[in-house]
């Protein structure tokens, strides 16, 4: 591949990552200490994005597999994009924060899967010449929590402004990617096509079944930690805590560039069930870390973050990029999209901004959460989830493995 395509690529996930990053890890903090929703109302506000990815990924890798060119379909979202995320500070209501927010998700999500796929259209061996590209995800992830940590606006609504500045940049970035033109161009088109129904062959496939079932449980104790990590770490005092999340992603690279060596050695199955515990010791390390001689814990538990969130989301990303036609590959990551970011997803902010509330008691007029009793529900949550992985996923072998994500 040459470079000045890689570059273009590197930069493209990048500046993705870096919008993303500008506003998710510390949007529950915001609603909660600032504009002072509930722990309900604030799950819910972050379900926007697992709503907004169970319809629009569909719809939106229709559209780049058969209509239009994917780098112009990813300018034209970044740019509505930043049109919404001006308007959000705007906005103090529940209700009002709650329907831009989704309105803003129903476009940026369908991005996400879509960057995958152009890049690895670019790409004759995807499970080696991906992972160098997708690490700079990560690193825009954590330019921009550093950044919002330094200025102290955790609890601000400035990183909306950010992250529209940004998407406007990226709106104009996107015109000079790799043209990539739509790879069932010319197809007959039918009404399942339309409805995106086409990627639901994937599912004859017994193995990539149970994967994306699994993938969708794996979620819900994901969710826990996307949710209200920032907000706990603020309220028992970690000083400068989005820029200490940031080393999450960090070793998020590590292990990203650790991918291609996974892949040849370790099925699927183990994969899945490397992450889940892994998710399930985050969350007892962050219910018993302090502020103070426990802080080690709380480094501990970000750190790990690189196992807990590539194990899934990589992973998934490149599993079905193998397996699916070249037709329906944009589909096919809209689909794994819905399944995960979606269905999983809006499952897991539903429970964790239930739970949050079922941990909290009022004393005197103020608000005391039992965070050790939250997080230790998560892993209880997470290791149940293992405990089942376990005993119905059947899985391929190592050498089965390495045979699909050599192809």
């Amino acid at each position: 591949m040459p470079f000045s395509v890689s570059a273009r690529l590197a930069g493209m996930m990048f500046l993705t990552y870096l919008i993303w990053g500008s506003w998710y890890m510390t949007v529950g903090t915001y609603l909660t200490a600032t504009l002072k929703f509930s722990g309900t109302q604030a799950g819910a506000v972050f379900g926007t994005t697992a709503l907004a990815s169970m319809i629009s990924p569909l719809i939106v890798g229709l559209v780049a597999d058969r209509f239009f060119a994917t780098e112009r379909v990813l300018s034209t979202l970044f740019f509505l994009g930043a049109i919404v995320l001006w308007l959000i500070p705007q906005a103090t209501s529940f209700t009002a924060v709650y329907s831009l927010l989704l309105l803003y998700c129903l476009i940026f999500f369908p991005a996400v899967p879509l960057t995958n796929s152009l890049a690895m259209r670019q790409m004759t061996n995807p499970e080696s010449q991906f992972p160098p590209i997708r690490i700079f995800a990560p690193i825009g992830w954590i330019l921009i929590s550093v950044l919002v940590s330094w200025l102290g606006i955790e609890a601000q609504s400035t990183p909306f402004l950010i992250a529209s500045v940004c998407s406007v940049v990226m709106g104009v970035f996107c015109l000079i990617l790799p043209h990539t033109p739509p790879g069932a161009a010319g197809t007959k088109t039918t009404w399942k096509s339309l409805l995106g129904l086409d990627a639901l062959v994937l599912l004859k496939d017994r193995s990539y079944f149970v994967f994306l079932i699994a993938s969708v449980l794996a979620c819900i104790p994901l969710t826990f930690y996307f949710s209200f990590t920032n907000a706990y770490l603020n309220a028992v005092g970690v000083v400068n805590a989005a820029g200490k999340m940031s080393l999450g992603q960090a070793s998020e690279v590590l292990v990203t560039l650790a991918m291609p060596w996974v892949f040849k050695r370790i099925s699927i199955k183990n994969v899945l069930l490397i992450g889940l515990a892994t998710w399930a010791l985050r969350y007892v390390l962050l219910a018993f870390g302090n502020a103070e001689d426990g802080m080690w814990m709380f480094y501990a538990a970000i750190l790990i973050h690189g196992v807990c969130y590539t194990f899934f989301f990589f992973a998934g990303s490149i599993y079905t990029d193998s397996i699916a036609p070249p037709a329906l590959r944009n589909t096919a990551q809209g689909l794994l999209t819905f399944m995960t970011y979606g269905i999983g997803m809006f499952l897991g902010s539903f429970i964790s901004g239930t739970a949050v509330d079922l941990f909290t008691t009022t004393v005197g007029g103020v608000e005391q959460r039992n965070w050790m009793g939250f997080w230790l529900t998560s892993a209880a949550g997470a290791g149940v989830i293992a405990l089942m992985l376990l005993l119905v996923f059947r899985g391929e072998k190592k050498a089965e493995t390495a045979q699909v994500f050599a192809k």
